[in-house]
């Protein structure tokens, strides 16, 4: 959660109290977890629920509950020790599978284990269930989401390359992407296994947060700059069409000029397909405000766009290198005027021109170049 994030659900709540005066409302999630009496204050809220109680939101829906306004019901997120795999999905093509939920990281710039407790997941049985649930529904591809993903199993004796061959011995015809996984616990037997797969995409997706060890020491990151471009090149020497998505964050206190100019040239000279830059804000009980050099908002603004131009450089080549290649796209239910889109096994966005028909199916096709708006390939 970010100081833009609290901002944004604040506008979101007092802009559906506008549109649905008379709704009852309840607000749950991470910042209800951690702001809960903040978020009581806001005209309309009737109820808060922590992170862990909106599993139970059903049973404050009941007519038996008490109509008070602004009423908190929030748990020790920390004591929490069950979960259980869930599924999401925005269409009938791409599901989210949560594995896992929480972290015990606790780096100086995060509340996630605040917000979501200590590190847990089902097991492997459990979740490969779940998915196959969702493939019973209509699944054509899920994503393995988490708060730290790679740490599945952490507390049933279990791991995550484990669950990656359960999944993928599932005989369906499904695409699996995994989300994110911190480069400690990336392995190269992970890798080496989504080369092999006859189902997970050549597709990842990596916090860096700083290309300078200093940074990453005060961040309190449990890898080193040298170990992240190791595993970038492992990857890219067994899967070099991979998809790599790096995790980028700017303006952190500590982070001198000097310092930011490392950490850019380093990740300047990373073989990845996109950046995705988070710009740092001030959390309240976070190690990182003991820090005492602070970067001025203006300047986090103007590394942040720097950071921006770079990835859209680099996702640029990375989609030149793709024009000319043969392809296979699963097409998405969703119409764009009169053009439909859908992913690459290595996620690279590809247009046509919409066909019903094709919704939910993978074609193979070649891949043309830039469509007018250049954000997607024009598939041939």
């Amino acid at each position: 959660m970010t100081d833009k994030a609290d901002h944004k659900c604040r506008q979101a709540i007092s802009r559906l109290h506008r549109q649905h005066p008379n709704a009852k409302m309840i607000v749950t999630g991470c910042y209800a977890q951690l702001k809960p009496k903040e978020i009581a204050s806001i005209e309309g809220v009737d109820l808060v629920l922590g992170a862990n109680e909106k599993f139970s939101i059903q049973n404050y829906l009941s007519n038996n509950h008490p109509e008070t306004k602004g009423e908190i019901v929030r748990g020790d997120i920390l004591k929490v020790k069950d979960f259980k795999p869930s599924v999401s999905f925005d269409d009938r093509t791409r599901y989210f599978l949560k594995v896992q939920d929480g972290c015990d990281y606790y780096c100086t710039y995060c509340t996630i284990p605040l917000a979501r407790g200590h590190s847990r997941s089902g097991t492997i049985a459990e979740t490969v269930e779940t998915a196959r649930e969702a493939i019973r529904a209509g699944a054509r591809e899920i994503v393995l989401t988490g708060v730290n993903t790679g740490e599945f199993g952490k507390r049933t004796g279990e791991t995550f390359i484990g669950l990656l061959k359960a999944l993928d011995n599932i005989d369906a015809d499904v695409r699996y992407r995994i989300s994110s996984v911190e480069p400690n616990l990336l392995t190269d037997e992970i890798i080496q296994f989504v080369a092999d797969s006859r189902h997970i995409m050549p597709h990842f997706h990596i916090p860096l947060q700083s290309g300078t060890n200093e940074i990453l020491r005060l961040m309190k990151r449990r890898y080193t700059v040298e170990l992240f471009a190791e595993k970038m090149a492992t990857i890219k020497r067994i899967l070099p069409d991979a998809f790599i998505g790096v995790d980028v964050i700017v303006g952190v206190r500590g982070e001198t000029d000097e310092l930011f100019e490392q950490s850019f040239e380093f990740i300047q000279s990373l073989d990845f397909s996109q950046l995705h830059v988070f710009t740092y804000s001030e959390r309240a009980n976070t190690k990182m405000l003991e820090i005492e050099h602070n970067v001025p908002v203006k300047e986090r603004k103007r590394r942040s766009e720097r950071l921006h131009e770079l990835s859209e450089e680099k996702t640029a080549a990375f989609y030149a290198s793709q024009t000319g290649k043969k392809a296979s796209v699963l097409w998405e239910a969703k119409k764009n005027g009169e053009m439909m889109h859908g992913f690459t096994e290595n996620y690279v966005r590809v247009e046509r021109p919409y066909d019903k028909k094709r919704v939910n199916t993978a074609e193979t096709v070649t891949l043309g170049d830039w469509n007018e708006d250049k954000t997607a390939l024009k598939a041939i």
